[in-house]
């Protein structure tokens, strides 16, 4: 199978497992806000908040740096995995053992404390079979990640089932995320034996060089989650657990699309660190392929999703929660920056220029702090999407300069004014459906003129369908 053909294969299958595990997210979304009310899912969603944090104190770059120097010409796949492995369970273990110290002091009731320090426990799971997705990245094997997560979420939302069923809790609800972690590390682990079998390394002088040159990215992990995540923190200290709550299942949801352009970066990461420095026509390619792929996205989910927002949360919230509408409108805008962002990100990483993203990244966070700490008091969970839209336009606007100036590349836009016309026309279908059909009715319609009208108008190529379908489509 040509590479070409291997990415697309794993897009394809990835991009599907995606769907069914958002479809699940979502019935989860939606079992626990009415479960739980504004006030209960406030607490739930800052607890997730804790788990990001956690997450990203522990982070240190060792995945992406990983990923990346496995994937350089005649690395040593088992001495840096065995090495980078260890030292992921050592600084899991660290933070582990400190952060309950801290949890006790924080102005939450003691039942939501237990469910953060249990948050504790799926947060060395995640962390664990995190690192080990630079060897299916490498291998151009994300289907195993994809397929292993999709069948974890099915047990994950079997378990939020039966405990809302027989009323047990957040703590029953927090159990499942336990549960659905353990699951994703011990079935990746036994898989990436296929591609690298690895022990327990302590190689110390490694250790000094490898973090050497992941802390900046760690460092990038910790500052994203402060504009990404930390503003729900806030939100708790400042206006409590419901407005957390309101706030929080309009983020869900954008939680769950932004996956799409991790999983594509995650991808093509090893094609654009292997052929960033020898083969700049190469790069360029797929750097403009991806930034297409991401506009034939980002058009119409916003035109969508911006449309039909009402439909959406009450969809997933229920009546309870209209007032997450206006936010999710807003933070849609945030999600539109968050495409291109992971891009340039991608750029300056496999052109080795983190310290410039560190330093933007750094800029973004401090406005975001004060942005959040204005606009919160005044304007709630409002304020806090606000802030989320402007702290991420920032970031794009930055690394994409970055991007230009260091390396060269500029956004591709070729036939940008095509995608536009399309998603016009899939506007005026949602004006026409929205009221007179059922949402999901409606929502077939828009992608079904939205895909017509790609074909039409010849958004996309002949000689782009050739790259992924060359029997199909030949040139």
């Amino acid at each position: 199978m040509s590479t070409a053909r291997k990415i697309a294969y794993n897009v394809g299958f990835s991009a599907f497992s995606k769907v069914l595990s958002t479809v699940l997210a979502l019935v989860s979304i939606g079992l626990i806000t009415r479960y739980l009310g504004p006030e209960g899912f406030g607490e739930y969603t800052t607890t997730l908040a804790f788990f990001a944090l956690f997450m990203a104190i522990a982070d240190f770059g060792l995945n992406a740096a990983s990923t990346r120097e496995i994937s350089r010409k005649k690395a040593d796949e088992a001495f840096i995995m065995g090495n980078v492995f260890t030292l992921r369970l050592i600084i899991s273990l660290s933070v582990i053992l400190i952060v309950p110290v801290f949890v006790f002091f924080l102005p939450y009731s003691s039942y939501h404390k237990i469910a953060i320090i249990l948050s504790l426990i799926a947060f060395f799971f995640s962390s664990s079979y995190t690192v080990l997705n630079g060897i299916f990245q490498k291998n151009l094997s994300m289907d195993r990640v994809a397929l292993t997560e999709l069948i974890g979420k099915c047990i994950q939302v079997a378990i939020i089932f039966i405990a809302i069923k027989m009323n047990m809790g957040l703590l029953a609800i927090m159990s499942s995320l336990v549960v659905f972690m353990a699951f994703n590390f011990f079935v990746l682990f036994f898989w990436s034996r296929k591609f690298i079998t690895f022990s327990f390394r302590f190689d110390i002088s490694f250790w000094k060089v490898f973090l050497r040159r992941s802390f900046p990215l760690g460092i990038s992990v910790l500052i994203t989650f402060f504009y990404f995540k930390f503003d729900a923190i806030l939100l708790s200290f400042i206006k409590g657990p419901e407005a957390v709550g309101i706030y929080g299942a309009a983020y869900k949801i954008i939680e769950n699309v932004v996956f799409f352009p991790a999983m594509i970066i995650g991808l093509v990461l090893p094609l654009l660190a292997h052929k960033i420095f020898d083969d700049k026509k190469g790069f360029q390619r797929i750097a403009d392929a991806t930034a297409k792929t991401f506009f034939l996205i980002v058009i119409p989910m916003l035109i969508g999703g911006f449309m039909l927002a009402e439909q959406i949360i009450l969809l997933i919230g229920g009546a309870a929660f209209i007032e997450s509408v206006p936010v999710l409108q807003i933070l849609l805008f945030a999600l539109g920056c968050m495409f291109f962002g992971h891009l340039f990100n991608a750029i300056l990483i496999v052109a080795n220029k983190e310290m410039f993203l560190m330093k933007f990244l750094f800029f973004c966070a401090l406005g975001n702090l004060a942005l959040n700490v204005i606009l919160i008091p005044k304007y709630s969970f409002l304020g806090a999407a606000m802030t989320s839209v402007i702290t991420e336009f920032c970031v794009t606007l930055l690394t994409g300069w970055a991007v230009k100036r260091k390396i060269g590349y500029f956004l591709a836009t070729k036939r940008i004014e095509r995608i536009l016309i399309s998603g016009g026309f899939m506007a005026l279908a949602i004006f026409l459906c929205a009221e007179h059909f059922h949402f999901f009715v409606t929502l077939g319609i828009a992608m079904f003129v939205y895909g017509v009208s790609i074909f039409l108008t010849r958004a996309v190529t002949r000689e782009e369908l050739q790259q992924f379908f060359p029997n199909r489509f030949p040139v």
